[in-house]
C-alpha cells in the first residue's frame, strides 16, 4: 500500500487518483477497527468508480454521480471535493489519526489491515522495530492466524525493507534529476553538466545522485544547487562540491571542476568501479596514469612509478579518452566490467536498440480488466508515441481481484477489437491478445480454443510464489511449451525494494523458451524491469527474442516502455532481437508463424 499525500500539484484529480485515495480511506478504517460495511462502502466504491467507462467529469457534470450502484451519497460528496479540489480533509485527518508505524508495517508484503491491527490489538505492536522483535520472540508465530511461516515471511520482508532503505527507482531518480540538471544548464556561469552515477548507466535502482558541472564560477553555481525548492537538508555546502538530501529522500552531490577535467571527472563518477579499475589497467600499459583528474604520462628516466604532472589538454569529451586508449565509445549504459572493454577494442560493441526503434508494445490493460482507460484511450495514446500498433493483454479469470476475463468475455473483447481496427479510426493497430495466467500446476487459465483465436498471449505467474524452485520452473516451463504460448510475462514476479523474485531456475527457462519459439518480455514497469538485464546478452546470443512491454494499466503507463528499453540496452540488445521494434506487418508475420 502506497499512501497519497494532498498536494496542490494534484489539482485536479482523474479518476484514478481518486480511486486509490478511497482505497487508502478504507484500509485506514480497517486499521482503526472501524464498522466493516463503512470500510466496504469505501472499498466497493473504489472498485465501482474504476470500472466506470464513462468519463468521470462528464458524470459529476450531469450531477449523475448519485445514480451509479454502489457509490453512496457519503461517497459522492467525497469524489466532487476531490475531483474539484484535489483535497479531502475528511482523508487526511483520518491518516493523522492513525499512527505512522501501522501505516509503515503496510509495507511488508502480506500484511494487510486486517492483520496489522490483530497484530496492534493483540501484542501492541506500534512500528517495524517492535514488529520484528516480537517475530523473533515468537510472539507472532503464537498468534491464532499466523503461524511460523508467517513469521519468517514478516522477517524477511521488514530485512529487505531495510536493504532497500537506501536505494530508489530510476524512474523516480530520473523525475528528481532532470529539472536539477535542466536548471544546471540554463545558468550562464555553467559550460557543460551532466547526471552521472547509476542513473546515467541506466541502473534500474539507484542510491544516489551526482552531478557534474564545468565552470569557472563554482561558487554561484553552488548557491544556486542548495537554494532548490526541492532540498529540504543541505548536509555539506563547499568551494566545488556540495550535498543535499531531497524531499524524495534521495541524497545528491554536486561537484564543479574546470571544463578541462570535465570529461575525466564525468567518466569517473559515471563508473562503475570495475569499468573504472579495468580502464586504468589499460592507461597504465600504455604508459598512463588515469584518474577522475585526467590523464598523467609516465616518464620512463624517472624513478618508478613518478608521473609527470599535467592533463592531456587535447582530450576534451569521453569519446576522446576512449578513442585516446585505442577502444571505440562505450555507452555509460555498458560500462559494467562485463567484456564491454574487449568489445569496444575489436570495434564490436552493439548498435543498441532506442526509444526511438520501438513501434509498439503487447502487454497492456484496459477497463475491461484492472486498466483506467478504454481500448479507444489506450490506442489514442499510442498514436500520440508515434506508435504503429498496440497490444491489448487483459488479466484472466484467475486474477480475480483484477476483474480478469472469463473465455466469454475474452472472445467478445475479440469482436470489440476487430471492430475497432475495421472501422479506420485509428491508425494504430490493435493486437488481440490475453496475459493469461499460469496456474500452479502448470495449466493455463483459458480454454485453448479461446487463446487460439487471439493474435498472440502473454502467459503469467500471479499466485502460488511460494513453490519450491523445481515446481516453479517445471511450471513454468510446461507452459511455455504450450503451442498458444506467444510470450513470458514478468519471468521472476520480482517487485524491485520491495519483492524478491520467487525461486526459479531462469537458464533452464530460457532454454524452454528458445527451443519453444517463445518470446520473453523484459516487463517495464519501474517496479518489476524483469527479466533482469544481467541476463539478457548471452540469451539473446542464442537466439531468444525479446518483447518491450509497459504493462500499462493507464494511458500514462505506456510511457514506461522507456525503462525497459534502458534494460534492453544494458542486456546488449540490438533492435533486431526486439519484436516491438518490426513494423506492423512483422509483427504479424511473426504470431502466424507461431500459428
Amino acid at each position: 500500500m502506497s499512501f497519497r499525500l494532498n498536494d496542490a500539484n494534484l489539482f485536479p484529480m482523474n479518476k484514478a487518483d481518486i480511486v486509490d485515495i478511497l482505497e487508502d480511506i478504507a484500509v485506514l478504517l480497517e486499521l482503526k477497527g472501524d464498522n466493516p460495511f463503512k470500510i466496504r462502502a469505501y472499498s466497493g466504491g473504489a472498485r465501482v468508480l474504476e470500472m466506470m467507462e464513462e468519463d468521470l467529469g462528464d458524470v459529476i457534470a450531469e450531477e449523475r454521480l448519485d445514480a451509479i450502484k454502489g457509490i453512496g451519497s457519503a461517497l459522492v460528496d467525497k469524489i466532487k471535493t476531490l475531483y474539484a479540489t484535489g483535497e479531502l480533509e475528511y482523508y487526511t485527518k483520518l491518516r493523522e489519526s492513525v499512527a505512522p508505524g501501522l501505516i509503515e508495517m503496510l509495507e511488508i508484503p502480506g500484511l494487510g489491515g486486517k492483520k496489522v491491527k490483530k497484530l496492534h490489538d493483540a501484542i501492541g505492536v506500534e512500528s517495524i522495530d517492535a514488529l520484528q522483535a516480537a517475530c523473533e520472540s515468537g510472539e507472532v508465530e503464537a498468534l491464532k492466524g499466523f503461524g511460523k511461516k508467517s513469521a519468517e515471511k514478516i522477517l524477511s520482508g521488514i530485512a529487505n525493507r531495510a536493504a532497500y532503505a537506501k536505494r530508489h527507482h530510476w524512474w523516480n531518480a530520473r523525475q528528481v534529476a532532470e529539472p536539477i540538471l535542466e536548471g544546471l544548464r540554463s545558468l550562464s556561469q555553467v559550460e557543460r553538466a551532466e547526471a552521472a552515477g547509476s542513473l546515467r548507466r541506466l541502473k534500474e535502482t539507484v542510491g544516489d545522485l551526482d552531478f557534474i558541472v564545468a565552470s569557472a564560477e563554482p561558487q554561484a553555481v553552488m548557491d544556486w544547487f542548495v537554494e532548490q525548492d526541492a532540498v529540504q537538508e543541505v548536509t555539506a555546502h563547499g568551494a566545488t562540491k556540495s550535498s543535499v538530501r531531497f524531499e524524495s529522500g534521495l541524497q545528491a552531490d554536486l561537484r564543479v571542476v574546470p571544463a578541462e577535467q570535465f570529461a575525466f571527472v564525468l567518466h569517473h563518477f559515471t563508473g562503475s568501479k570495475e569499468h573504472n579499475v579495468a580502464l586504468r589497467q589499460r592507461a597504465l600499459a600504455r604508459g598512463y596514469s588515469l584518474s577522475e583528474w585526467g590523464l598523467a604520462r609516465k616518464v620512463e628516466e624517472a624513478e618508478a612509478g613518478e608521473l609527470q604532472a599535467g592533463i592531456l589538454d587535447s582530450i576534451t569529451t569521453e569519446k576522446g579518452l576512449f578513442e585516446f586508449l585505442g577502444l571505440a565509445e562505450i555507452p555509460p549504459e555498458l560500462r559494467e566490467g562485463l567484456g564491454e572493454i574487449e568489445s569496444a577494442e575489436a570495434q564490436q560493441l552493439p548498435n543498441l536498440v532506442t526509444s526511438a526503434d520501438i513501434r509498439g508494445v503487447f502487454h497492456n490493460h484496459t477497463t475491461a480488466s484492472d486498466g483506467r482507460a478504454t481500448i479507444e484511450e489506450m490506442a489514442a495514446a499510442a498514436e500520440a508515441l508515434g506508435w504503429n500498433y498496440l497490444g491489448v493483454a487483459d488479466h484472466s479469470k484467475a486474477s480475480f481481484q483484477a476483474k480478469g476475463l472469463d473465455d466469454a468475455r475474452v472472445l467478445k473483447q475479440l469482436e470489440s477489437i476487430r471492430a475497432f481496427n475495421e472501422s479506420g479510426e485509428s491508425p494504430v493497430h490493435i493486437f488481440s491478445g490475453i496475459e493469461c495466467d499460469i496456474l500452479p500446476d502448470g495449466s493455463l487459465d483459458l480454454e485453448d480454443a479461446t487463446l487460439n483465436a487471439l493474435d498472440y498471449a502473454v502467459m503469467s505467474v500471479h499466485s502460488s510464489f511460494s513453490q519450491s524452485e523445481e515446481e516453479m520452473t517445471a511450471r513454468v516451463i510446461r507452459a511455455i511449451e504450450h503451442p498458444a504460448t506467444s510470450m513470458l510475462g514478468h519471468p521472476t514476479g520480482r517487485i524491485l525494494l520491495r519483492r524478491e523474485p520467487y525461486k526459479i531456475d531462469l537458464q533452464k527457462v530460457i532454454d524452454a523458451a528458445i527451443a519453444n519459439r517463445v518470446i520473453i518480455e523484459i516487463n517495464a514497469n519501474p517496479h518489476r524491469l524483469d527479466m533482469d538485464w544481467r541476463l539478457w546478452r548471452r540469451a539473446a546470443e542464442r537466439g531468444l527474442m525479446c518483447a518491450i512491454n509497459p504493462d500499462a494499466h493507464s494511458m500514462e503507463g505506456l510511457s514506461y516502455f522507456d525503462a525497459g528499453v534502458n534494460i534492453a540496452r544494458k542486456g546488449w540488445l540490438e533492435k533486431e532481437q526486439v519484436l516491438n521494434s518490426r513494423d506492423c506487418a512483422g509483427v504479424q508475420h511473426w504470431f502466424n508463424q507461431r500459428k
